[in-house]
C-alpha cells in the first residue's frame, strides 16, 4: 500500500491538498483524466437481492449512467449528477453540494478510488440522521491505518457486501474490451455507512 498526498482537486484545479490512501490497480499512465471506471449493473441486481434501498437515491458521480439506469428499472426514484459531462444526468460538483434532494437520504455511488475517502465524508455530512450512504470500492478499502483514524474509527460502516463473484468496473466504460482483455482481477464490495450508526460492521459474502 502506498500514501501520496494529492496537490490536484476533483477539478485537477491545484486548490486542495487530498491525503489519498491505497494503491490503484491502474497506473497513472493508464488512469482516465477523471478516474471514470464504470461499473457493471449487475453490482446493483446482486445489491437488490441482499439488502434493502430507499426508494430516492443521490447517484452522485453517475458518469454515463450505468448504475442510475439499473436503479430506475427496480423501481427507485434516481438523481444522477456527475462532475463530468458524460450526456447522463446533471453536472455538479459534489464537494460543493451542501444539501441532500429533496426527500432523499440515500447516496449511492461507485466513487472516484482515490477521493473515495472524501466522498464518505461529505456524503455522511450532508445525510439526515438514520440516511445510508452506500459505495462500490475494492475490498482493500479496508485497510490502511491513517484510513481507519480518519473513517473508521469514529465512523464505521454498518455493512460490507463483499461479492463472492467478481464485478467488472470498465475503464471509460468499455465492458466488452475489458472481458475480451481477461476479465477482472480487483474485489469489489458495495460499503453502508448509515448516519449516525458506531456499532461493528457486519460483514455479508453476496
Amino acid at each position: 500500500m502506498k500514501c501520496r498526498k494529492m496537490t490536484k482537486d476533483w477539478n485537477g484545479n491545484g486548490k486542495s491538498t487530498f491525503i489519498t490512501i491505497g494503491a490503484s490497480n491502474h497506473t497513472d499512465k493508464e488512469r482516465e483524466e477523471h478516474d471514470f471506471y464504470a461499473t457493471s449493473p449487475v453490482a446493483i441486481d446482486i445489491l437488490v437481492r441482499n439488502f434493502e434501498l430507499p426508494k430516492k437515491i443521490w447517484e452522485c458521480a453517475c458518469g454515463t449512467g450505468c448504475l442510475s439506469e439499473r436503479l430506475i428499472e427496480f423501481g427507485h426514484d434516481v438523481v444522477s449528477t456527475d462532475l463530468i459531462d458524460r450526456g447522463y444526468g446533471d453536472v455538479q460538483d459534489f464537494f460543493k453540494a451542501d444539501t441532500m434532494p429533496d426527500s432523499c437520504k440515500c447516496i449511492l455511488t461507485n466513487p472516484p478510488y482515490k477521493y473515495a475517502s472524501e466522498f464518505v465524508l461529505h456524503s455522511l455530512g450532508l445525510l439526515p440522521n438514520g440516511g445510508l450512504c452506500v459505495m462500490f470500492l475494492k475490498t482493500t478499502f479496508l485497510e490502511g491505518q491513517k484510513r481507519y483514524e480518519r473513517l473508521y474509527k469514529n465512523t464505521p460502516p454498518k455493512y460490507v457486501l463483499q461479492f463472492s463473484k467478481r464485478v467488472l468496473c470498465a475503464k471509460n466504460g468499455k465492458f466488452a474490451a475489458m472481458r475480451n482483455g481477461g476479465g477482472s482481477a480487483v474485489s469489489y464490495a458495495w460499503f453502508v455507512w448509515q448516519k449516525g450508526y458506531n456499532g461493528e460492521t457486519t460483514v455479508k459474502w453476496i
